[in-house]
């Protein structure tokens, strides 16, 4: 059975033209101002659509243990969720802590991904260097990962010595793994944190106080440094300030191979929502934190100029009953995350095209394109071509709703933008040729996602 798509306007990285496109099997094989309709073909009517790639998610957290407790989605649960809002690719952080084996985490995290709706990829976190990790590390590249995350944040837990950051680095420009990396200084965290709570000032409120931009600042510094003795080819994850980005910048104008996300978190949200009291501001806590609302003028800026290269979510779902309670009396223990992989597009349409932030072209690059391009997946991904998945998002942007914990696919008891208004949704969701959602309403199957085994390519 084929797919053909009519008189859509078809929006890629560069393009914009109305026109069809044909799937047949799991992949386009034409794309034209008006093809014929095959016998055996369903015809969708895209008129007054946009035709989009579907959407990829670079930065997510689905099985994750954190902070005395565990992520609350499954992929049952967040790959309908991702599907609903668009996107039809994840790739998940698998976060080791240092006493695992690193092929036995990989495996594990492999394993829970058996029921995913959408297709998938991981980045392996690097939370130890030794040999063993080391032999580890290489044959988990050799079994599809082309990608590396480390922390220099959350000591003891995920974070890495200077050492065994300097060898994970080597090793990546060895095997042309591009390494993610939370940029943090976890020395001054820890400092703050104490400080604070001998003050007394324990509520969320204060998690960003201890997590100031000069300290993601500095993080960002450390790791430029790092990349820059190892020829190693790196990317800033979450990134939430303008002090943080221009580092970056200058970092890359010395000839530094660094990339840049943002998450939608930043450019929606400020730290007054960490700051409502009754504890409900432990919904917005996530590192690094909610910045003051003039940062985002900076980061949407950096998204036009192409300096930041992706929008992603860092979904981590936890609820606020029961889980973010755990910091009820201190702010170092609310587990961090603000869920979003189900309204990451619809939010980044609406407050980035809508409002004239970002024009079609840059929205499709910032949110599929690029991370396609950096993960090693373009252009089975991320773009619309001949030969490309058929993973197709047709957008109606007259649709009008509002978001709420209510109405949503992602397993957790709040919606960090519960009653917002947005302006267009996904109307059809198509994975490899397969019609998953229709109107908000997941029409898939459990289990069709495939795992995306990608080659290094950042030598």
């Amino acid at each position: 059975m084929s797919l053909l798509i009519q008189n859509g306007r078809i929006i890629s990285e560069h393009n914009d033209f109305v026109g069809d496109i044909l799937c047949e099997g799991e992949i386009i094989t034409q794309i034209a101002p008006h093809l014929e309709t095959p016998p055996d073909a369903e015809v969708i009517d895209a008129t007054g659509k946009y035709v989009f790639p579907g959407f990829i998610d670079p930065h997510v957290h689905i099985h994750l243990p954190f902070m005395g407790t565990h992520a609350k989605d499954t992929y049952e649960t967040a790959s309908q969720a991702a599907l609903v809002g668009g996107t039809t690719t994840l790739i998940e952080m698998c976060c080791p802590n240092r006493e695992d084996e690193p092929l036995e985490a990989f495996e594990l995290w492999h394993s829970k991904a058996a029921q995913s709706a959408c297709d998938y990829s991981f980045h392996m976190g690097v939370s130890r260097f030794d040999n063993l990790a080391e032999s580890q590390l290489r044959e988990i590249v050799k079994r599809g990962i082309a990608s590396f995350k480390v922390f220099l944040a959350y000591k003891g837990a995920f974070g890495l010595a200077d050492e065994e950051l300097f060898a994970t680095l080597s090793l990546a420009k060895e095997l042309g793994v591009i390494v993610t990396a939370h940029c943090e200084n976890e020395t001054l965290i820890t400092a703050l944190q104490q400080r604070l709570l001998a003050e007394g000032k324990t509520g969320p409120e204060w998690h960003e106080p201890s997590r100031p931009p000069s300290v993601e600042a500095e993080g960002v510094h450390h790791l430029m440094t790092f990349a820059e003795l190892t020829g190693c080819h790196v990317y800033c994850v979450h990134t939430s300030c303008r002090a943080a980005l221009e580092v970056a910048q200058a970092a890359r104008l010395r000839g530094v191979r660094a990339w840049i996300e943002t998450v939608i978190p930043y450019l929606t949200l400020d730290k007054s929502y960490a700051e409502q009291p009754n504890f409900e501001g432990a919904k917005y806590v996530m590192s690094p934190p909610l910045r003051d609302p003039s940062e985002q003028a900076f980061l949407w800026s950096a998204i036009r100029s192409r300096l930041i290269s992706t929008v992603a979510t860092d979904h981590a779902p936890f609820d606020f009953a029961g889980q973010k309670e755990m910091g009820l009396h201190d702010f170092t223990k609310i587990p961090n995350g603000i869920p979003s992989i189900e309204n990451r597009i619809n939010l980044l349409y609406t407050h980035g095209v809508c409002r004239g932030q970002i024009d079609l072209n840059t929205f499709v690059d910032a949110a599929s394109t690029q991370a396609a391009k950096l993960f090693g997946l373009y252009p089975r991904k991320g773009t619309i071509q001949v030969g490309s998945d058929a993973d197709l998002v047709l957008y109606d942007p007259d649709y009008r709703g509002k978001l709420s914990a209510s109405t949503q696919l992602m397993d957790v008891d709040y919606n960090a933008y519960e009653g917002w208004e947005i302006e267009g949704r996904p109307s059809t969701v198509v994975l490899r040729g397969q019609i998953q959602s229709r109107d908000g309403k997941f029409v898939g199957e459990l289990g069709s996602g495939q795992f995306l085994a990608r080659e290094p390519t950042h030598f």
